[in-house]
């Protein structure tokens, strides 16, 4: 990743005064580590009528991938391949925006103890960045930068110079020009607006960044024709974060155009506002579920089949009404964390008796899942090739025949509801199908009749009156009537 930011000047006011503003001095080459790769400064040119700052992100893959994994809504493209094969080390991101922030601190603040003067001033700049993401392309480019007062000229970039008839790629070579801004608004500029084109944050998005934003946006963003797209891309399209975020930016413009406190305004807010609770995660949600069916069904002994971290183990430890709890899983570093999770190694010895971890694939029989009074495949179905299902259903349902069995599994038909959810795009990179509950419906009957089971659903978290809840819960109670026995066994 490459960007060179270059100004003019005289004798009497030095070009080279941009290395004080950008506290790196001309002379050097300098670099500077960050969480993906390395980060080069240097100046291909600096004397007094010109200087050139370049940065230059040397990106580390391996880190890329080990770190953020480059997957995830808001993320890089969540395909295997394109974990190791994507942009990131060539093309401006997040990834160059996040060197900026690091390496220019102070000039992104506008602190320059050496020349507070020019700090403060508006400067002849000039910024080029050679390969530039535009989700939107150079359209967007402009709308996102001219009303910041920046001439600017967006450059598509053909997809095969060889082949023009391939059309253009979705990168442009940017350069921007103006008189009018000081070199921290500049910095600014970019910082928000260079993910914003990218449209894919290398990172997890967290409330922090509302407030990362709405710093870097002062004095522009509150005003910007385009502050909805920017403010929704920048935080990832996640609509809690977004809509705080806008709710911020109407404030200061009220402020503003009261010439008035910010603080004023928003203490006019009924302080019962500020009490109101925050929704429940689904995960949390999904729990309660299951644990209210557990209860309902009398169950004492209870497996959880893919238990993961141990989210549901231990929940289910924190009710005295479960005498025994198994947690399996295919994946030993799932029952490593979840025994850290636990606690198993200080846990109480009357405590530790009640629990048990145990590696195990749920495509084949297993004797010692036999004999428990409930057993639950909490969002696990998905993540199995559809022709392996038959194999789970059989050592579930057919083999270990628990008295109850629950399973849980996302409603696909509710993805629409997710704001940060491409469309097309299934909630989790590892799930192999999202069922509607038509589909869920059909194949909890099925496996019922087969196994002699019978079964109800229950919607978990808010039931949409139109796309219904985000998870769909089938509830499977064993026929008594038959024993052990499954009707397939019987007939034959």
């Amino acid at each position: 990743m490459f960007l060179t930011i270059s100004t003019s000047g005289t004798a009497a006011l030095p070009a080279t005064d941009l290395g004080f503003l950008l506290h790196k001095h001309p002379d050097k080459a300098q670099k500077f580590s960050t969480s993906y790769g390395t980060a080069h400064v240097f100046y291909p040119e600096a004397d007094a009528e010109r200087c050139t700052a370049a940065l230059l992100l040397e990106v580390d893959t391996v880190a890329l991938v080990r770190r953020g994994k480059g997957k995830g809504r808001g993320g890089a493209p969540d395909a295997a391949l394109a974990q190791y094969v994507n942009d990131r080390p060539y093309a401006a991101s997040s990834l160059l925006a996040v060197a900026l922030s690091g390496v220019f601190s102070s000039a992104l603040r506008g602190v320059c103890n050496a020349r507070p003067e020019r700090a403060a001033e508006p400067l002849p700049l000039r910024i080029e960045v050679p390969a530039l993401p535009a989700r939107g392309g150079p359209d967007l480019v402009r709308r996102l930068f001219e009303p910041l007062g920046w001439a600017v000229t967006a450059e598509p970039v053909a997809l095969d110079t060889e082949f023009p008839e391939w059309g253009d790629s979705r990168y442009v070579r940017l350069v921007l020009e103006s008189e009018k801004l000081t070199l921290a608004e500049a910095l600014r500029h970019l910082y928000v607006l260079l993910p914003v084109l990218d449209d894919a944050k290398h990172y997890w998005v967290s409330s922090e960044e509302v407030d990362k934003l709405l710093r870097a946006g002062e004095g522009w963003l509150p005003t910007h024709p385009e502050q909805k797209l920017i403010t929704s891309r920048y935080l990832s399209r996640r609509w809690s974060l977004t809509r705080q975020a806008m709710e911020r930016l109407e404030l200061v413009r009220l402020a503003e155009a009261d010439d008035s406190e910010v603080e004023s305004i928003d203490n006019a807010v009924a302080e019962e506002s500020e009490a109101e609770e925050k929704p429940t995660p689904l995960a949390v949600q999904r729990r309660e579920a299951i644990l209210a069916a557990l209860h309902a069904s009398g169950a004492a002994r209870v497996l959880d089949l893919g238990c993961g971290q141990g989210q549901l183990v231990q929940a289910l430890l924190k009710d005295v009404r479960f005498s025994e709890v198994v947690g399996v899983d295919v994946s030993v570093r799932a029952l490593t964390i979840a025994s850290r999770r636990l606690k198993l190694d200080r846990m109480g010895e009357r405590q530790a008796a009640r629990v048990k971890l145990f590696q195990g694939s749920l495509a084949y029989t297993d004797n010692r899942l036999k004999g428990y009074d409930a057993a639950v495949l909490s969002e696990v179905i998905e993540h199995l090739d559809l022709p392996r299902l038959p194999a789970l259903e059989y050592a579930v349902f057919g083999h270990a025949r628990p008295r109850t069995v629950l399973v849980t599994t996302p409603n696909v038909e509710y993805n629409v509801r997710w704001e940060t959810l491409p469309a097309g795009h299934v909630r989790h990179g590892d799930h192999r199908f999202e069922w509607t509950r038509e589909e869920f419906r059909t194949w909890s009957a099925a496996v019922a009749e087969r196994y002699g089971y019978e079964v109800g659903f229950e919607p978990v978290g808010p039931d949409d009156p139109e796309v219904g809840p985000p998870t769909q819960m089938a509830v499977f109670h064993r026929d008594e009537n038959l024993g052990d026995t499954p009707k397939e066994a019987k007939a034959a």
